[in-house]
């Protein structure tokens, strides 16, 4: 029952309440970005982030430094805090956590497929892969020539199993089958982590709820915009959307019909928490619209900590830290590629 989680919440989940909180609290400011953004080489990023939480991961990095390698490190300082957490959880946290690797188990399995499809080093690809999606067999995805091989000698002893009973097919992978085959699978992953937090109850179940609907409409219009223009029917795509989400069903009817931005942007703008974000985008200024998207998500991130005694920080700290990784990896890029007039493009202020 909502409100009744606070007589017992702090008995098993108190203590990682806190870490997560603790944790926050290391996240870089708008400061940090704005001296970030005045930096002339990678080594000057490096010396900023040595003041940080990032410090002991870089410090003993030599010179010259490159992008991957700040990338790298400070993904594993998220591992690292990840890992902390999910040794000290208990059920049903200890799940929660699981679930919210998933959707990088998801973009592994499809990394190395692709890779494997245009004939890339299997070791080359994974060093790629995102170290919270890795498993025991990942490396064995490479031998399979169908959706059926790749399940039936890889992923049916992975979480991801389940999610497979819809796009288990006999047709042999390319590169548009693999991402119907992407799409299909965050569908389930989100419909079933979807239905686990409303188990759950009470806040957690408010907030992620209205997290992951938010997650479902963001994968609807980039689904409908990145199909214009291909073979996909209009009913293959409808099958790609989430089965919630504020846009469920109707807008949905409307997207799977839209022939081009405009009228995504028109179906949108009946909806006022979606209308405020195409307001901030140009008639033809699309690629500006994952920055916007991404803004939207940080708020909402944000406005999780608000509430106390919920499973939502521990998403929203986890998805919080990779929004900052992406910022890092573009600042660093910039600065590598002598591009600084366009650092601002792509970095998302968190607080």
């Amino acid at each position: 029952m909502y409100g009744w989680e606070m007589l017992s919440f702090n008995i098993h989940d108190g203590f990682l309440e806190a870490i997560v909180r603790g944790n926050r609290s290391g996240l870089l400011t708008a400061a940090d970005y704005n001296n970030l953004c005045q930096c002339e080489t990678l080594d000057d990023i490096k010396m900023h982030l040595t003041a940080t939480e990032y410090g002991p991961y870089l410090q003993n990095e030599p010179s010259p430094l490159h992008t991957t390698t700040i990338v790298e490190k400070c993904t594993l300082k998220l591992v690292d805090e990840y890992k902390h957490m999910l040794c000290q959880a208990t059920e049903p946290l200890s799940t929660f956590l699981q679930y919210i690797t998933y959707g990088h188990m998801i973009d592994n399995v499809v990394l190395i497929v692709t890779g494997t499809l245009h004939e890339r080093d299997v070791n080359e690809l994974l060093e790629k892969c995102h170290p919270l999606g890795m498993f025991d067999s990942i490396a064995s995805l490479a031998v399979a020539q169908n959706m059926h091989e790749l399940y039936r000698l890889v992923l049916v002893d992975t979480p991801l199993a389940p999610y497979f009973s819809e796009c288990i097919t006999s047709e042999d992978l390319d590169d548009m089958n693999i991402e119907i085959m992407r799409n299909t699978l965050y569908k389930a992953y989100l419909e079933d982590f979807y239905k686990f937090c409303q188990k759950l109850g009470g806040a957690t179940a408010e907030i992620m709820c209205d997290l992951l609907s938010f997650e479902a409409d963001r994968r609807a219009v980039n689904i409908t915009i990145n199909s214009i223009g291909t073979e996909l029917t209009r009913d293959d795509r409808r099958k790609l959307y989430s089965n919630f989400g504020l846009l469920y069903p109707y807008g949905h009817e409307e997207l799977a019909v839209c022939e081009d931005v405009d009228q995504v942007r028109g179906a949108m703008e009946k909806y006022p928490p979606y209308q405020s974000i195409f307001s901030r985008i140009s008639y033809g200024e699309s690629q500006m619209l994952d920055k916007a998207f991404y803004e939207e998500e940080v708020r909402r991130l944000c406005l999780s900590f608000e509430q106390q005694f919920h499973y939502a920080v521990f998403f929203a700290y986890i998805r919080l830290r990779e929004q900052e990784i992406r910022n890092l990896m573009w600042i660093s890029e910039c600065v590598a590629q002598n591009q600084k007039s366009r650092v601002h493009d792509s970095v998302v202020f968190i607080f």
